[in-house]
């Protein structure tokens, strides 16, 4: 695997090594040993998907609080997603800065998701579909978003939503001292 650190400290892309021949290709997308080499949390807690009937569908921007907050790791595994990510760690260089990265099914990249960051991503494509690794157990209590419009971040989306959950529309804006659905403890 190709590990390439983002503009945010401790977020990656990922990219398979493809061992190439006449059937296609054979690629490693997990080893928790390259992870650790890396720095990375290697810890394996939950697998999910997302399926996304139309492009334009905007999910996040997501994060789990204190003591449950989660690593992902997110490959496009039909279609293609604008990915975006925020660093909400207080004593981060990066801290409220965000990035974005394209995954497709095409490209076979991954974005390695630090604790402490929100997430969400815009579908490209109709019938789109996001795999996720998790390294903590969802925690309805834990969860938390922030507004993906918020002025604080200023994110750049591809195209105006069509289609947001109505709860990721809930969100409050940015507060530096108390995050949108609850206190977030340094």
């Amino acid at each position: 695997m190709i590990f390439t650190e983002t503009d945010l400290k401790g977020a990656y892309i990922i990219e398979p090594e493809k061992l190439e021949d006449e059937r296609g290709f054979f690629a490693r997308t997990w080893c928790a040993r390259e992870f650790e080499e890396h720095g990375l949390n290697p810890r394996l807690a939950q697998c999910n998907i997302s399926y996304n009937h139309k492009k334009g569908t905007l999910r996040g921007m997501h994060f789990q609080a204190k003591p449950y907050e989660e690593a992902k790791l997110v490959r496009c595994t039909i279609g293609a997603i604008y990915d975006v990510i925020i660093d909400l760690r207080p004593q981060s260089p990066t801290y409220t800065q965000w990035t974005a990265v394209e995954l497709t099914a095409d490209n076979h990249r991954m974005l390695y998701v630090p604790e402490g960051f929100a997430h969400g991503f815009q579908t490209l494509m109709d019938q789109t579909e996001v795999f996720y690794q998790m390294s903590n157990l969802y925690n309805p209590q834990s969860s938390r978003g922030l507004r993906w419009d918020d002025p604080t971040f200023r994110i750049t989306w591809p195209e105006m939503p069509s289609i947001i959950s109505a709860n990721d529309q809930t969100y409050e804006p940015f507060d530096d001292e108390v995050m949108p659905t609850g206190k977030i403890e340094p």
